[in-house]
């Protein structure tokens, strides 16, 4: 299988920290790979890395085929990127912005324009194209952003957290995007805050602490390594929750702020109907009550220690 990214033992170090302490990444063409993990972890350096605008104190790495050091200057022309805040030019218009991107890749007057309109109009902002920038909302800047990575059909893409700050609307159909993107041949390189959004879009997933690979897998892998199927309950009384938990026994783990208790589905549906039984014997009432796979959050928890960091505010 060809790859599209490599790196192999990346190091990257500011004073005493170690940004990045031997970050190993093997891509397949073709594909979207998710980088995951909390703020501070490496994900935002290696794209800087990838896409050449820092050096690795030590390692290397490929993209599209080219060494991102050696090679820097042939594989701008091959790469589209978006980092985490829009790179936009607030005095010219949205077709401007787009349009000067395409003369810096060389496309041309004419094609450039072409280009600009046919993004204008993927992205929504037609009715915008000839308005300065600096009268665009924060999520069309966002969206014009992205249009830009896009403008030179490059066969890979970093996307830096793309979605921060979208409203659901606007992510979903970035989603769809992407997923056109990947069907027509492209490779995307996605950091995310948005655990939904590994889930749905990322082939493969890397979560990444302290600078380096900790888990490897697909969604579904990644949920495997910490257990199975679960039972969740909720009770309706916060004086409920110990008994609850000692009639369950020793596999029950409970959440205090939420009233939930979750233990191991062993025998899956029927391990529901044992807890049930279990908690209707000591009379405690049940809000609610489930079957639950885990998610990517679980896995966030069980490598790294901690929840995912939160979602920033939403904007249209």
């Amino acid at each position: 299988m060809s790859h599209a990214i490599t790196a192999e033992g990346l190091v990257k170090r500011y004073g005493k920290v170690a940004a990045l302490d031997g970050m190993d990444l093997a891509v397949p063409e073709g594909t979207v790979f998710g980088l995951l993990g909390p703020n501070g972890a490496g994900k935002t350096t290696t794209v800087r890395i990838l896409t050449t605008l820092l050096k690795p104190d030590a390692g290397r790495a490929t993209v599209a085929g080219f060494d991102v050091v050696r090679d820097a200057h042939l594989l701008r022309a091959r790469i589209g990127a978006s980092g985490q805040y829009a790179a936009v030019d607030d005095h010219l218009t949205g077709a401007e912005n787009l349009e000067m991107v395409g003369r810096l890749y060389h496309l041309g007057a004419r094609r450039s324009r072409r280009r600009a309109r046919e993004l204008l109009e993927r992205f929504e902002l037609t009715d915008a194209a000839d308005r300065p920038v600096h009268g665009y909302s924060g999520g069309m800047r966002r969206r014009l952003d992205l249009a830009g990575a896009l403008v030179a059909n490059p066969p890979v893409l970093f996307l830096d957290e793309p979605t921060t700050g979208l409203d659901p609307r606007a992510r979903i159909a970035l989603w769809d995007v992407i997923a056109e993107l990947v069907a027509e041949g492209s490779t995307v390189l996605l950091t995310t805050q948005y655990l939904e959004e590994a889930d749905r879009l990322a082939d493969r997933i890397a979560v990444v602490d302290h600078g380096r690979v900790i888990a490897l897998g697909t969604a579904d892998e990644l949920k495997d390594q910490v257990g199975g199927d679960r039972v969740e309950l909720a009770v309706t009384d916060p004086a409920h929750l110990e008994p609850a938990a000692r009639a369950l026994g020793p596999d029950a783990r409970t959440d205090a702020a939420a009233l939930r208790l979750t233990l191991p589905a062993t025998g899956g549906a029927a391990a529901l109907t044992r807890a049930l039984d279990r908690l209707a014997a000591e009379h405690i009432p049940v809000r609610d009550a489930g079957l639950r796979r885990p998610t990517l959050d679980d896995v966030f928890l069980t490598l790294t220690g901690h929840q995912a960091d939160g979602p920033a505010k939403e904007i249209a």
